[in-house]
């Protein structure tokens, strides 16, 4: 029976011959933390590098079906996969429905093994195909492959080492603002990241590429006490649902990763503008950025203090120029 880990068979020999790459390392949590961690991907963007986004289009618990947004050799790469999830085998296996270029096909699977009750090894698996077999093409997935396999494996490795404490390294909460005005221009004033240095008085350098419904923005922003940070981020924006999710590609020393989205919903008597943020502690920076003494415990309320300050401050921003417009 053909399964999803199966290669093509069927493609024409113009499409070339399949490739494979197999990465390996060994994590030190149970094997079913391990699998936990690679069956819930829409959290990847907040533990694995490469991943900006994922959206979860459908699943049955065992077939799903996902739109994935990453940064594959420098580029912001976007595609839909197929995976099929085999809790009990703890592997899951995937297939890209519709590759991104240079790749026609792309397909492979995790594979979790128990090595004793808090040791596991995992394998990365990957069968691609290009067209023509060209040797450029080849190298180039190969190379990106290889990179964010590391890469993905590295994270793994890393959370696995502190999967009894990741729920308080990890923290989220949301920020909310109702606007007496309709959802558009509340929308339009967060789309239009290439106006906030001239509007929000926070943000004093904002560098913006725009590519379809996809923004790589650099930014500087200042915080309470006149510090700056500077943070890269991709931002993918879903207009028909009122949404802008984003990834920090680049984040402050406190903060391991970084993911957000922002949320527009007008009811009958106005709309609600909703800032979401996810963060992972970096604990090894915390003496260093919050002083001797600190803890996770600060260094979450610091974070949340911050973070919720300049993006409350963004959302009343957006609330007075809807508001404004409307009369």
């Amino acid at each position: 029976m053909t399964t999803l880990t199966d290669p093509p068979t069927a493609a024409p020999a113009p499409e070339g011959r399949i490739h494979r790459t197999v990465h390996t390392t060994e994590v030190a949590a149970p094997a079913g933390a391990v699998y936990g961690l690679i069956a819930d991907a829409t959290r990847w963007p907040l533990f694995f590098g490469p991943n900006v986004h994922v959206e979860r289009l459908s699943c049955d618990g065992s077939d799903e079906h996902l739109e994935m947004w990453a940064l594959a050799g420098g580029r912001v790469k976007h595609w839909t996969s197929r995976r099929r999830l085999d809790a009990a085998a703890r592997r899951v296996a995937f297939r890209q429905e519709v590759p991104a270029p240079p790749l026609s096909a792309m397909s492979g699977a995790w594979v979790v093994e128990p090595r004793g009750a808090e040791r596991t090894g995992l394998t990365l698996l990957h069968d691609f195909s290009v067209p023509g077999d060209r040797a450029e093409d080849v190298a180039w997935v190969e190379r990106a492959t290889d990179t964010n396999s590391r890469t993905e494996l590295a994270n793994l490795a890393r959370l696995g080492e502190r999967w009894a404490r990741l729920d308080e390294l990890v923290l989220s909460f949301e920020d909310s603002v109702r606007v007496a005005a309709p959802a558009a221009p509340v929308y339009g004033f967060l789309q239009r990241v290439a106006d906030w240095q001239r509007l929000l008085p926070h943000v004093s350098r904002l560098e913006v590429d725009e590519e379809g419904p996809v923004q790589v923005m650099t930014m500087d922003t200042l915080t309470a006490d006149g510090a700056s940070h500077t943070t890269e981020s991709v931002r993918v924006c879903f207009p028909a649902s009122g949404r802008i999710v984003y990834k920090q590609t680049r984040t402050p020393a406190l903060m391991e990763a970084h993911t957000g989205c922002w949320t527009v919903r007008e009811d009958a008597h106005g709309t609600t503008v909703t800032s979401q943020h996810s963060v992972v502690v970096r604990e090894e920076n915390i003496t260093a950025v919050l002083g001797a003494g600190a803890d996770v415990a600060a260094a979450r309320t610091y974070l949340r203090e911050a973070l919720g300050r300049n993006s409350t401050a963004t959302l009343n921003h957006a609330k007075r120029y809807a508001e404004g417009l409307a009369g």
